[in-house]
């Protein structure tokens, strides 16, 4: 374009002779240095180049124009240039130029946030950064629990169960009553393994183990192997388990179901199977009364006695009904303790009195008797049964400490009564008040009265001797 000016200005006497005007004011002529960087002088800016292009004439310069209209009054007319050599081709390569500026120049773009997103793409999906902020802000929804996660037994978080191996495809759960096997690892919350029961053998819902064995198991299917984590409350509670467990120690149990039958027909058991089912429960009830778990102690008696005393179709030898008449006294008798310990005084002392029965001089029953009929405030039934039991054992220091006890307390009782009786009938060791009539050598009559009959009495008698004699 510049080339095109300067042609025009070389050419500047037109065919009237005079000097072609320059139409570009001087404020829109391109400065070299100015703008940004430093520019080639020879190429101007857009603007420059578009004032600087010849008018409309110019598209049609290699044909004769054709007359225009009149110029108004005052405007110069314009004059005609001629078209030089190579001018289009310089104005072409001046566009080109122009553009691969354009595209160069990325000054006015804004500034990128992601690079690995192409600018087309934002134009294309408006938003897009927005959306992605509000996609973060918003929370996550809680994944689904998986299969393996913990299930509480309870409700209340402290008895907790986690398969680790899944039984077999087909395989079912025990029920209430039934004999299972199961291998039990025992450890506390450290990972300290404290016990290890390969074969473990108890019934469901009897009360056999600890309460978290109980709970669990029934949720297990048979070959399956589970993790059980359980509070104190559900295991040996405050007391422990000596030597290895602590007292208020939770445990960590790795159970492994092997096993799960029907119980046993009781009609059907043998003299000897029914001493072992009957000593079993003992055990378990006396494993409950040590950690101070009386209701359960109470249930394993109650299971023992009908152990024994369920009917039987299969006879028996003479040893093994005194075997069985042995074992029902303990156990009645620990019932009796268990039963004291919760204060159900009429259900001990009915167990006290079926030992009684059996056995009149049994030591515990009479000392357990005594001791529930002083806690029932009857204590001149009390004392005579605990004299009993002491004359049995007079070494026992135990009953003699309760005897003094008691007799104690039926004096404080007695004395208590008679104050009693004495409020409500009056106070007859006061003497009646004296008449003011009456001297004080008076005597009352009724003490005359007795005199009297005193002295005939020994006359007669003294008669009565005389005449014998």
């Amino acid at each position: 374009m510049a080339v095109a000016v300067a042609a025009a200005e070389a050419n500047g006497q037109g065919r009237g002779g005079a000097k072609r005007p320059n139409l570009v004011p001087e404020a829109r002529r391109p400065r070299l240095g100015a703008g940004r960087g430093a520019q080639d002088p020879k190429r101007g800016s857009r603007s420059q180049r578009a004032n600087s292009r010849p008018p409309s004439s110019m598209a049609s310069c290699a044909e004769p124009s054709e007359p225009s209209a009149p110029l108004p009054a005052g405007v110069p007319p314009l004059e005609d240039f001629e078209v030089l050599d190579g001018v289009e081709d310089a104005e072409g390569e001046e566009e080109e130029e122009e553009e691969e500026e354009e595209e160069d120049d990325l000054s006015e773009l804004p500034p990128l946030e992601d690079m690995g997103q192409p600018p087309v793409e934002e134009a294309e999906q408006p938003g897009a950064l927005a959306r992605e902020f509000l996609a973060a802000m918003e929370p996550e929804p809680a994944p689904a629990p998986a299969p393996e996660e913990w299930l509480d037994i309870l409700g209340n978080g402290l008895l907790r169960k986690k398969t680790l191996v899944p039984g077999p495809p087909g395989s079912s759960r025990p029920v209430k009553g039934q004999v299972v096997t199961v291998h039990l690892q025992t450890s506390l919350e450290n990972g300290t393994r404290v016990q290890e029961e390969p074969e473990l053998v108890f019934t469901l819902g009897d009360c056999d183990v600890i309460q978290a064995l109980d709970l669990s198991v029934p949720l297990m299917d048979v070959g399956e192997t589970a993790m059980v984590t359980a509070d104190s409350k559900y295991c040996y509670g405050p007391q422990g388990r000596s030597p290895y467990i602590p007292p208020h120690a939770a445990l960590c149990l790795e159970v492994t179901l092997k096993t799960a039958v029907d119980g046993p027909d009781l009609e059907m058991l043998t003299g000897q199977e029914r001493v072992a089912l009957a000593n079993r429960k003992r055990e378990c009830g006396n494993a409950h009364y040590q950690r101070a778990d009386f209701v359960l102690a109470a249930n394993s008696y109650d299971l023992a006695i009908k152990a024994i005393t369920s009917s039987a179709k299969v006879d028996m030898t003479f040893e093994e009904e005194a075997q069985l008449l042995q074992l029902k006294v303990k156990c009645l008798n620990n019932l009796a303790a268990s039963q004291l310990k919760l204060d159900h005084y009429r259900a001990a002392l009915r167990s006290c009195s079926l030992v009684l029965e059996h056995q009149p001089d049994n030591i515990k029953a009479l000392f357990r008797k005594g001791k529930v009929l002083a806690q029932q405030g009857e204590y001149s039934e009390a004392i005579p049964i605990l004299r009993a039991a002491l004359k049995l054992e007079p070494s026992n220091k135990t009953i003699h400490a309760e005897l003094s006890k008691l007799v104690k307390k039926h004096a404080a009782q007695r004395s208590t009564e008679t104050a009693l009786y004495r409020k409500m009938l009056g106070n007859p060791s006061r003497l009646p008040a004296k008449c003011p009539g009456k001297g004080a050598w008076s005597i009352p009559w009724k003490w005359l009265f007795g005199a009297t009959a005193v002295a005939l009495g020994g006359v007669a008698l003294s008669v009565v001797i005389a005449a014998r004699n």
